[in-house]
């Protein structure tokens, strides 16, 4: 039996593969900061965006689409996360924040979903 932490590892092994195979570097991946985790940090290579992804691993749509489980509170620690990569890091680029939403059934993928700016920073 696979655990949800073994489908959310797996999850995030198939996102970075999808990324570096759609022009992305992928910078560093579980970062934390206090309580935030931003599962993977990369360079959208095609407009130079430093991007802070999300990934979202689930065996089925039937109780809503994975994006759909990324309270507003977990927003808000990411985005406190990525605010806190930028400065220790000196980045400069314009950033956004991604989810990835997979859907897994036996080790298999039957979907992925790159939903670019999921979500924003609030004032």
């Amino acid at each position: 039996m696979t655990t949800s932490k073994q489908k959310g590892d797996k999850g995030e092994d198939i996102a970075e593969k999808y990324l570096q195979k759609n022009n992305f570097k992928v910078l560093t991946t579980n970062y934390r900061f206090l309580k935030a985790e931003v599962d993977i940090i990369a360079i959208d290579l095609t407009d130079n965006e430093l991007v802070f992804v999300e990934v979202k691993t689930r065996a089925t749509a039937n109780f809503g689409n994975p994006e759909e489980f990324v309270s507003i509170q977990q927003q808000k620690r990411i985005i406190k996360a990525a605010h806190q990569f930028i400065v220790s890091n000196n980045r400069t680029e314009d950033a956004r924040f991604d989810i990835i939403s997979i859907i897994m059934i036996n080790k298999t993928v039957k979907s992925i979903e790159h939903l670019k700016d999921a979500f924003y920073p609030t004032l």
